[in-house]
């Protein structure tokens, strides 16, 4: 047995399985890898790694299987799949995911052929776990991976605490002891126990509030913009594979970024803080349909429009589309009078979060700082944004939107 002092949740105490996997390199390379991506930029002591998140979530799942009287064979299966569940993240966890996506096919929750070589399938075979079987546990898969990937996963009730934690945020706050302790089985769904309608929109409302204020906070955007910029030059431009990329940590992707022409001087940027601004800060209601569910190659098309609008060279624009407003979480399953119920039908909170989610939509355009006028009048123009429809930011001809002194550094 291995005992741990975590930030979080006291001593943890590994074994099994679990703590011959701690010192495998896929596990330790986690160390490397910021949990909150970009955001360090934004909330400084945000600089908690994808390592210790990992033994958090194999902390609360042993909980859980405690709880949930599961044991033996079944119950290690699961612990390794809780400590393994991020082995599969790229550089700056999710910043760079869809990048290595468009090229793979595969996110980070796929990780069958990295559990099946190597250490990590070595130790697996020396416990008796199928890794085939431990990687369908980390992608959700069955009954029993709903444990370590669903709605009301322990994953999910790690990171929220964790990240309230580090970024010193109150929005976080999750009351994951008795999440645990009112988790059960009802025909091979996992739900929580009668009477946990307001536990359950705990968890919806802590990753409502976190959503803009940290997971999504325009400084975040804006560098996670420019580290996905960086990454496909690097593709592009570099004998780097996508594969290469997926297995780096971030200060080899920062390297990398810093060593290759192309990529130097966005890894400037990001290494010194001198950041892209934003030059459109657009409400959903302002951006038209084709804008918004726009793919990698249209987005593309609009940021060189813009720039060329705009007498810049391509590269010098960024147009950052987030995905249309969800909430996977309103799908959490409840008990309610003896029935099982989707939270989403049985919380009147959850359509007022939607309305919340999606008010706070934002398109952004982002170059930097000395040409954003000409570019948020370009991008206006070349994308049809609304302007009277809708906010588009402080955005109007001749004006720059920069709210940084309002909104955090």
């Amino acid at each position: 047995m291995v005992t741990i002092k975590d930030s979080v949740h006291d001593h943890i105490e590994v074994e099994g399985a679990a703590a011959a996997l701690l010192d495998t390199e896929p596990v330790q390379r986690l160390r490397h890898i910021k949990q909150l991506g970009t955001v360090h930029l934004v909330y400084p002591s945000a600089n908690h790694t994808r390592f210790e998140h990992s033994l958090g979530v194999y902390h609360l799942a042993d909980r859980a299987l405690d709880h949930l009287g599961i044991d033996g064979i079944r119950a290690e299966r699961l612990r390794a799949a809780a400590l393994l569940h991020d082995v599969g993240h790229g550089p700056y966890s999710h910043n760079v995911e869809a990048v290595t996506f468009r090229h793979t096919g595969k996110y980070h929750d796929d990780v069958h052929e990295l559990l099946a070589s190597g250490e990590v399938g070595e130790v697996l075979g020396a416990h008796d776990l199928d890794p085939e079987r431990v990687a369908d546990l980390v992608a959700g898969d069955g009954q029993y991976g709903q444990l370590v990937s669903g709605e009301l996963d322990v994953d999910r009730m790690d990171y929220l605490v964790r990240d309230a934690h580090h970024t010193g945020v109150p929005y976080g706050t999750i009351d994951h002891e008795r999440l645990i302790r009112e988790l059960t089985f009802v025909d091979g769904e996992l739900v929580l126990a009668e009477g946990n309608v307001q536990t359950a929109e705990s968890l919806l409302l802590a990753r409502a509030l976190m959503n803009p204020t940290v997971y999504q906070h325009h400084v975040a955007r804006i560098a996670k913009a420019m580290l996905r910029r960086g990454a496909e030059r690097l593709l592009d431009r570099t004998e780097t594979t996508p594969t290469d990329l997926r297995r780096m940590d971030d200060h080899e992707l920062l390297v990398a970024l810093r060593t290759t022409r192309a990529t130097s001087d966005l890894a400037r940027r990001l290494r010194t803080r001198d950041l892209y601004k934003r030059a459109v800060w657009a409400e959903l209601d302002a951006v038209p349909d084709d804008i918004v569910d726009a793919d990698h190659g249209a987005v593309s098309e609009f940021e060189s429009a813009v720039a060329d609008r705009a007498g810049l060279s391509a590269g010098s624009v960024i147009v950052d589309v987030p995905g249309r407003p969800s909430m996977t979480e309103s799908s959490s399953r409840v008990m309610v009078s003896g029935e099982m119920r989707r939270l989403g039908k049985q919380s009147p909170l959850v359509s007022a979060l939607r309305t919340a989610q999606k008010q706070q939509w934002r398109l952004g355009v982002y170059a930097p700082p000395d040409v954003t006028d000409r570019v948020g009048r370009a991008a206006v123009d070349v994308l049809g944004l609304d302007l009277d429809g809708a906010l588009v930011s402080d955005v109007r001809p001749g004006v720059t939107a920069t709210l940084d002194e309002f909104t955090g550094p």
